[in-house]
Formats: C-alpha cells, sequence, structure tokens
C-alpha cells in the first residue's frame, strides 16, 4: 500500500542560531526529544524549509531536526550571499549538531540538501549513522550544463527554455547562468525579482511530472523565489565551491555509511546519470528507481519512498543498537 506524509505536527523548539556576525539559522524540533536524531536538509540552494517536510518521519521514532540554510527561508538576513559558500554550510551543520548536543545522526535531503548532506558527511563521516538521499545533485559541470545551457533540459521543455532565456537582455542569453547571475546582484531591484521569478518558475516546471501545467501564477512567494534565484546562481557560477568531481572522488570517506538513495527515473532538474554513477562506486548505498516521477520531493511515489525508507532506517538503526 502507498504511503502518506506523516500527520501534521508542530514543532516543540523553534530558535535563532547564532553563527557568525552577520548570520542567524532558523532552527526547529520537532517528533520525541528521545528519538533517533535526524537532520533534514532542504534544497535550492536557498528554497527555505516548509512544515510538511517534517512529515517524512515518524515522529514517535525521530527527533527532528529542520533549519534554514545561510541568508533563506526565516533565518536572516535574507536574501543573502554574504558570507554564504558550501564550507559555511558545512560549518553551520557541525555547530547545529554541537549545540544541540547530538553526537551522531541520520542526515537527510533531497537535490540540493543531498549534495549539502553528502559534502558533510564526507567532512564528519563520524557523526553520521546514515543517509536517506532523494533527487541527488553532485554539482558536476555536466549537472548545470544540463538545467541552463541549450541541448539539456532544454530539448525537452524548448518553450519554456526559451521563455527562461528571455527573461534576459538580449546580449545575456549565450550564457544564462552568468546573465542570471549578473542580473541577480545587479542594483536593479525591478529587473532582479522577474529574474528570480522566472528562475524559479523554470525549476518548478521541470520539478514534477504530476503538474504538467504550470505558470507564473504557481509563483506564490516572491521572496522565497528571490532566495533561491539569488543563491543557487550564486553557488552554481562558482561551481558550488567545489571541485567539479568531488563528491566522488572522496566517495571512500563515506563508503562504509549506509545510504538509501531515491530517484525520479523522469527528474528533469537532477538526471538519473549522475547518482547511478555514484551508487555504482558506493558498497553500502541502495539505488531505488521510482517509476513514475519526477524531482518533486512531494509527487505520490516519492513520498511514498521516502516514508518507508525513514522507517526501514529506523529500524536498521535499533537493530545495530545505534
Amino acid at each position: 500500500m502507498s504511503r502518506t506524509l506523516f500527520p501534521k505536527i508542530s514543532t516543540y523548539d523553534q530558535q535563532w542560531l547564532k553563527v557568525s556576525e552577520q548570520h542567524q539559522l532558523y532552527l526547529e524540533q520537532s517528533g520525541n526529544p528521545e528519538g533517533t536524531p535526524v537532520l533534514y536538509l532542504h534544497g535550492g540552494p536557498g528554497a527555505g524549509s516548509n512544515e510538511h517536510c517534517r512529515r517524512f518521519f515518524d515522529p514517535e521514532k525521530y527527533r527532528i531536526i529542520i533549519f534554514d540554510q545561510r541568508g533563506c527561508g526565516q533565518s536572516t538576513p535574507s536574501p543573502s550571499i554574504i558570507e554564504n559558500t558550501t564550507a559555511h554550510l558545512i560549518a553551520d551543520i557541525e555547530l547545529v549538531r554541537k549545540h544541540l548536543g547530538i553526537s551522531q545522526w541520520l542526515i537527510t535531503g533531497g537535490s540540493w540538501g543531498a549534495t549539502l548532506a553528502l559534502l558533510y558527511g564526507i567532512a564528519h563521516a563520524d557523526k553520521v549513522l546514515g543517509f536517506i538521499l532523494r533527487g541527488t545533485f553532485l554539482a558536476t559541470n555536466n549537472e548545470y550544463a544540463w538545467l541552463y545551457n541549450r541541448g539539456g533540459a532544454e530539448k525537452f521543455f524548448p518553450k519554456y527554455y526559451q521563455e527562461f532565456v528571455n527573461c534576459l537582455p538580449f546580449e545575456l542569453r549565450s550564457s544564462p547562468l552568468a546573465g542570471y547571475h549578473k542580473v541577480l546582484t545587479s542594483e536593479n531591484e525591478v529587473a532582479a525579482i522577474a529574474a528570480s521569478k522566472a528562475w524559479f518558475l523554470w525549476e518548478l516546471r521541470l520539478s514534477s511530472i504530476e503538474q504538467q501545467h504550470v505558470d507564473k501564477s504557481h509563483v506564490h512567494d516572491a521572496h522565497q523565489a528571490h532566495c533561491m534565484a539569488l543563491i543557487s546562481s550564486h553557488y552554481f557560477i562558482n561551481h558550488s565551491f567545489i571541485s567539479g568531481n568531488y563528491i566522488v572522488d572522496h566517495l571512500d570517506k563515506i563508503q562504509s555509511i549506509p545510504a538509501i538513495i531515491i530517484h525520479g527515473r523522469y527528474d528533469m532538474v537532477c538526471p538519473l546519470t549522475s547518482v547511478n554513477s555514484l551508487v555504482s562506486l558506493w558498497e553500502n548505498a541502495q539505488l531505488h528507481i521510482l517509476p513514475v516521477a519526477g524531482h518533486s520531493a512531494f509527487e505520490k511515489q516519492t513520498i511514498d519512498a521516502f516514508c518507508k525508507a525513514t522507517d526501514n532506517m529506523a529500524d536498521f538503526l535499533a537493530e545495530k543498537n545505534l
């Protein structure tokens, strides 16, 4: 029987954790304070979290920890790309762990959240009980090209891609990623907001095979769109502040850690090719390819698979007394 999200739950703790003179992170906890600690890392970069992210986990089994990464969501300031790099985010995760007094935890996330989960694991493998990852993005040059250059996702969505590119001034259209970064970091606020919405809409249109007709009216949250577009372009123009094959090149650091990896066969944001290559080199990783799913965390098959994965991981960790 297909699983649905766990029932809605409230947090038992909300706080803003100061991680630098510039940044405070919104941090929440829900579920069972005595349960297995699990961290859920949101995507983007810059998408922020929402209350539904708590609902992938059995609140009786898990101590559910979620935070908004630097510069987005309810963290402050938002949006912001100041002091905002991958190294900063990894350090923030470790600071959250220490702040909450957790020795080891399960690390989960989707899309960019999966990227960050892997990078944190590589840096702090001894702190990780396991991984549950969805729609994994490895931050490689091929993946950036797929999303933003002609010949990738554009081949499947030519009209949507043309709308995405046409939001830019003509002279910037040949290199959309660089063009968007230039507009989004300019002092022209009107152009930056328009570009934010166009960036957000392009990814939204690629994300779900259950929603085939997505238009501008589906961009409900201008602040979220601005955060995601500004921070994503900042990261991607800088190759996510890592070398192109960093994750695969350092896979030995996490080789012994168990992982459940979920990926939609029709994921148009993060093609299956990259994660398939990753899993072929990772002995303790199980790849579950969802036959009728795209990239979104909230498609039916993805919800079913993720909730089953969190239950299975809880049972596995209990058997190992972890």
